[in-house]
């Protein structure tokens, strides 16, 4: 078996750190941006560049993460047997897919009767977890084969709809469903082709290993992520293949780019996922010699994402119901019933873009020093078994 380095990757937690603070990004507006009741970002329309650059950055926060835990998963295997890594995986996607039912959940919409349920990242890196389990016996090259044709092919699934199906939802559609008595479900990410997104880093995960080279690695990622970039590029320009909607010519320039550069999310096709691993890649190619404070600052984060992703939820939303008791529309109406920027009783609330970063920027600078203690913590108690799961 070939030997990886024990330590951690620095370029992996930089990354990692720079997803998580960009996610709440997005997070602050949702709670926060006026605008964000009243249209979607994404509109070309009624949206701006500020407006849509605000959203757009943070599109490479999903790809990349789920990415990074397929190569977060190939470095575990060198400490591990298959059997123990096999069955780490299951009991921590298990433990996410809980977490997103329950903590997750509440931190989104502060609701007791738990009337809205979603199926949203934490739910599918869980999924995805456990059938990483699986596919780790599998030989690697047919671990690339597999997370390609996938990645590559489920646009081909596009035209494919079940009225009503909760299982097509959760493999390849986004979809709401009234569950009755007041209750409903949000399948918003399908496990194809995200599934594949963490196999390809698992495959990926290799090239980390002490005997491959890393100036070749360096060129490797370059040249990968440019192509992914140039595909991406000639996809979206020509509307062949590769989306579910066709970008449009608008009234003028910003239009144009805004429809260019919203490949569809929901899910994720492939000039998306072309659009954010050409980043990914090009990203941790020339980021592994990165020194810096900013670099420092990033690995914070980077290094306890789970921790990171849950309580910045929280503080979010706890800002949300302050502010909006003080703004006078009153501390009940952040107490959920919908999604956020879908609840109708919130149209006129909210702060001016500017003023979203401004509190954006207080809830990062909040979380650095928490976030650092508990990765001191981490580090001083690695005999605590509970704490990988965290």
């Amino acid at each position: 078996m070939t030997e990886v380095k024990l330590g951690r990757i620095q370029s992996i937690d930089i990354l990692k750190g720079l997803v998580m603070v960009l996610m709440a990004l997005d997070h602050t507006r949702d709670y926060f941006h006026y605008d964000s009741f009243l249209f979607s970002p994404e509109d070309p329309i009624q949206s701006n560049i500020p407006m849509f650059f605000t959203r757009w950055i943070t599109h490479f926060c999903a790809p990349a993460f789920s990415f990074l835990a397929g190569i977060s998963a190939f470095m575990i295997s060198k400490r591990k047997a298959k059997k123990e890594l096999s069955s780490f995986l299951i009991k921590r996607g298990l433990w996410l897919v809980f977490i997103e039912m329950t903590i997750v959940n509440f931190a989104w919409f502060f609701d007791v009767s738990f009337s809205n349920l979603g199926l949203l990242v934490i739910w599918v890196l869980g999924i995805s977890m456990i059938a990483l389990a699986g596919l780790i016996w599998l030989p690697r090259r047919f671990i690339l084969i597999f997370s390609c044709v996938l990645i590559f092919g489920h646009n081909l699934l596009d035209s494919i709809h079940f009225e009503g199906s909760l299982l097509w939802a959760i493999l390849h559609e986004f979809a709401f469903f009234d569950l009755g008595h007041g209750y409903k479900l949000m399948a918003v990410y399908p496990l194809i082709p995200w599934v594949a997104v963490m196999s390809l880093g698992y495959y990926f995960g290799e090239f980390y290993n002490v005997s491959f080279n890393a100036n070749k690695r360096k060129r490797m990622f370059n040249n990968l992520g440019l192509a992914s970039l140039a595909l991406f590029i000639a996809l979206r320009f020509t509307n062949v293949y590769g989306n579910l909607i066709s970008w449009k010519n608008y009234e003028n320039l910003s239009q144009d780019l805004i429809s260019f550069f919203n490949p569809a999310k929901y899910p994720p096709s492939l000039t998306y996922l072309l659009m954010t691993l050409g980043f990914t890649f090009i990203f941790l190619a020339n980021s592994e010699k990165l020194k810096s404070r900013l670099s420092d600052f990033f690995k914070v984060f980077g290094r306890v994402p789970f921790f990171y992703y849950i309580i910045h939820i929280y503080l979010i939303h706890v800002l949300a119901l302050l502010y909006s008791e003080l703004s006078g529309f009153g501390w009940e109406k952040m107490v959920l019933k919908n999604w956020v920027t879908e609840d109708p009783l919130l149209k006129g609330y909210g702060l001016s873009l500017a003023f979203v970063y401004l509190v954006w920027i207080g809830v990062i600078l909040f979380l650095y020093r928490i976030c650092k203690k508990f990765d001191k913590y981490k580090q001083n108690n690695k005999d605590k078994w509970w704490l990988s799961y965290l």
